[in-house]
C-alpha cells in the first residue's frame, strides 16, 4: 500500500509539472513595416533589432519598435539586393543578398547620434559572386568573432560556401574538391537565415529538394561530413528549411512542403548525437510545414519554437509534442531571452512574449 501510494503521489507530481510547464501564457505584439518582406533579423535585446529586407532595405529600432530607421541599398545605382540573410559581428552587420549577382554588405560603424537615433556611417561590399545559379541563403558568425560562413545553392556539384577568418573582412568561396558532393536537385531554402547553425567551431547546414541532409563541420568549415535525415525530399519543395542546436549533441530540424503546407508527415526530427543520426517526431502530426525553429534559451532544449506561413507553434518537451499557440504568419523567429523573442514577416516585425 505505501508503495502504490509513492507512486500515486510520484505521479500527480508529474502531472502538476506538466501543468506547470504548458500554462505559460504567449503573447505576439505585430508591427508594421510597409513595403517589405523580412525573412532576416538580428535581434539585439528587448528594445532593439535589426532587420535586412527584400528591397534592398537595412533597418532598425532602439525604442522597441515606436519608430525605425532605413537605409536603402542599391548597387551600381540600378539593382537593388534582395536580403534574406543577416548577421552581426561585433558592432558590424553582414547583409546577404539572395541573386546573381550576389552581393554581402559590410554595414559598420554604427554611432550614436540622439538617444535611439543611429546611422549607418559606412557600408561596405566585402563579396560579390557573378553567376547564372547564385543563389545565397543564410549566413552566420561563429563565437570567436574571426570566423564566418555563408551557404547557397549548388553552381557546380557542390554547395556553395564561403568563409571569412578575418571578421568579415574578406571571404572565399571553398572548391568542390573539399565538399561532399550533392544530388542533382539537392540545394537550400533562403526562408528564414536559419538553415545554418554555429555553436563552438562546429557548424551545421541543412539542404532540401531532392534530398534532405545535414552537413557538418567542426573545424569552422575547413572540412565537411554530411548525414542522412528522415525528412520528406524529392521535390523543389521539400526538405529541411531550418534548423538549431541546443548543445553539441541535441538538435532538431524542422520544414516540409512549401507547396503543401498543411501536410506534416516526416516535417520534424531530433538528434542526440550531433548530427550523425536523426529521429522523427510528432510524425503526421502538427505542426505543419514550418520555415524556421528555434530553442528558447535557458530552458536545456526543451522549450522550442517553431514559425511559417501556417502560424506559430510550440514545445516544451524537446519537440516531441506540440501546441500552436497562434494562426499568425511569420518566416522567423530569434530569441532574446528565455521570455521574449522578436519575428519577421511579409510587411510585419513580431514580439513575442512568453509570462
Amino acid at each position: 500500500m505505501k508503495r502504490i501510494s509513492v507512486l500515486i503521489f510520484t505521479f500527480l507530481l508529474i502531472i502538476s509539472c506538466s501543468k506547470q510547464k504548458t500554462s505559460k501564457n504567449i503573447k505576439i505584439n505585430e508591427l508594421k513595416i510597409k513595403n517589405t518582406s523580412i525573412r532576416a533579423i538580428q535581434v539585439i535585446d528587448a528594445k532593439t533589432v535589426y532587420y535586412a529586407g527584400s528591397k534592398g532595405d537595412f533597418g532598425y529600432t532602439y525604442n522597441g519598435g515606436q519608430s525605425w530607421s532605413v537605409k536603402y541599398i542599391t548597387f551600381q545605382d540600378s539593382i537593388i539586393p534582395h536580403f534574406r540573410s543577416l548577421a552581426k559581428n561585433g558592432d558590424a552587420f553582414f547583409a546577404l543578398s539572395i541573386e546573381n549577382p550576389a552581393l554581402l554588405y559590410k554595414i559598420s560603424k554604427i554611432k550614436t547620434e540622439l538617444g535611439y537615433k543611429k546611422t549607418a556611417d559606412k557600408i561596405e561590399l566585402v563579396y560579390e559572386e557573378n553567376h547564372e545559379k547564385t543563389f545565397y541563403d543564410a549566413i552566420q558568425f561563429f563565437d570567436d568573432g574571426f570566423h564566418g560562413i555563408a551557404v547557397g545553392d549548388p553552381t557546380e556539384d557542390c554547395a556553395s560556401i564561403i568563409l571569412t577568418s578575418d571578421g568579415g573582412n574578406s571571404w572565399s568561396k571553398i572548391s568542390c574538391e573539399d565538399l561532399p558532393k550533392f544530388e542533382k536537385g539537392e540545394a537550400f531554402f533562403a526562408a528564414s537565415n536559419t538553415n545554418i547553425k554555429t555553436l563552438g567551431s562546429t557548424a551545421w547546414i541543412a539542404s532540401g529538394g531532392a534530398k534532405a541532409r545535414v552537413l557538418k563541420s567542426d573545424d569552422f568549415g575547413k572540412t565537411w561530413q554530411i548525414f542522412d535525415t528522415p525528412i520528406i525530399h524529392g521535390t523543389a519543395s521539400q526538405g529541411i528549411y531550418s534548423i538549431d542546436f541546443a548543445d553539441k549533441n541535441n538538435g532538431i530540424i524542422i520544414g516540409g512542403d512549401y507547396s503543401k503546407p498543411e501536410e506534416n508527415k516526416a516535417n520534424k526530427a531530433i538528434t542526440k548525437n550531433g548530427g550523425k543520426t536523426w529521429t522523427l517526431v510528432a510524425d503526421n502530426k502538427n505542426p505543419n510545414y514550418k520555415s524556421c525553429v528555434q530553442y528558447v534559451p535557458n530552458t536545456n532544449g526543451q522549450e522550442v519554437f517553431a514559425v511559417g506561413v501556417t502560424g506559430v507553434s510550440f514545445s516544451n518537451d524537446g519537440g516531441v509534442s506540440w501546441k500552436e499557440v497562434s494562426t499568425d504568419t511569420f518566416y522567423a523567429i530569434q530569441f532574446v531571452n528565455e521570455h521574449m523573442a522578436w519575428l519577421s514577416g511579409n510587411q510585419k516585425i513580431g514580439k513575442l512574449v512568453l509570462e
